[in-house]
């Protein structure tokens, strides 16, 4: 195994090639604009995929290659308020049920403009079946908390590497880990950071096309956003939300919450396997290892998550030939 160096390859082209087949939109939603890419050609969403804090949509590369296989599924990845395409929220500290609400009010935008679309109305649209929503660090906070608010909603919830927050942490510690983050931020700024940190966001065993792939990403973050993010880090309480999901599903008509699934490289050092078990053992969900990748999972695990989350296993991984794990189990849509 080899460690990587703190320096930045450039993204071979063919990578980025790949990524237009998958552009960025825009939609204007009561809150503000909401970019996200999408794939597949499903009437309403099979899948829909929240980044974590040193991410965006690009990095769900290999899971919108694969939507696109089946007819059947349609995959919608976003970037968070303050994010690439969309607009940062109103508050300098943020939590996760605020951008939980946002999540909500881009899918329903997105269904008012398919209504459109097809001529029908938007109360039918409205209508639509459960999805399979999908977190990954940050973004896991970002999905309980949007699950908790409308479970109805959500067929299966499946964290990916989750982040737990820092609510559960002494107050020295919580303001610490908050300032260690903007520091380095102003002290680096994005592409510094990316060269910095972006790959302990993966195991010594990545390629270094994956490396690139994942600096790149972290290179093109809006600081204010990056700064909303680790804020609401520092405040979030991923076992609290997951706790108020069962609650609140149970005020749904007596309707149980959805499944939850939960899943890690034994690699990971950001979100260290331990801690991801306990989480799932905490409600009970299922811990799937998804073998010696670290963090960013999605990108050195592209096959493994794919199949996980239940889409097909793609033509060719995002930024690798080789698969480096295998996952012990496969979530069906």
């Amino acid at each position: 195994m080899t460690a990587h160096a703190a320096t930045s390859d450039p993204v071979p082209a063919s990578l980025l090639q790949r990524l237009k087949q998958f552009p960025l939109h825009r939609i204007a939603t009561p809150l503000g604009q909401i970019g996200y890419r999408q794939s597949g050609a499903a009437a309403q969403p099979t899948h829909v995929l929240l980044h974590g804090i040193g991410s965006s949509s690009a990095n769900w590369l290999a899971q919108l290659e694969a939507a696109g296989l089946n007819p059947t599924f349609s995959l919608l990845a976003w970037d968070a308020p303050g994010y690439g395409a969309s607009d940062a929220l109103p508050m300098d500290a943020p939590s996760a049920a605020d951008y939980a609400q946002r999540v909500w009010v881009w899918l329903d935008a997105m269904d008012a403009r398919r209504a459109q679309d097809a001529k029908s109305d938007a109360a039918s649209a409205a209508v639509a079946s459960s999805f399979i929503l999908v977190g990954h660090s940050l973004g896991c906070l970002m999905a309980a908390s949007a699950a908790a608010q409308q479970p109805q909603r959500v067929g299966r919830l499946i964290l990916l590497a989750p982040a737990q927050g820092y609510a559960r942490a002494p107050a020295d510690e919580r303001q610490k880990k908050l300032q260690d983050r903007l520091d380095t931020l102003a002290r680096l700024g994005p592409a510094g950071m990316a060269q910095a940190r972006g790959a302990a966001m993966l195991s010594g065993s990545a390629s270094a096309d994956q490396v690139a792939f994942v600096q790149h990403g972290m290179a093109l973050i809006n600081p204010c956003g990056y700064a909303q993010a680790a804020r609401m880090l520092a405040g979030g309480d991923l076992l609290s939300d997951l706790s108020r999901l069962a609650d609140q599903a149970a005020k749904h008509a007596g309707k149980s919450a959805p499944p939850v699934l939960v899943a890690s490289g034994s690699a990971d050092t950001i979100t260290p396997p331990a801690g991801c078990q306990q989480a799932a053992a905490y409600i009970k969900a299922p811990y799937v290892s998804l073998g010696a990748v670290g963090h960013a999972c999605a990108v050195e695990a592209a096959d493994e998550v794919t199949r996980l989350i239940g889409l097909p296993a793609p033509v060719m991984a995002p930024v690798t030939a080789t698969a480096t794990a295998t996952a012990t189990a496969q979530v069906a849509p």
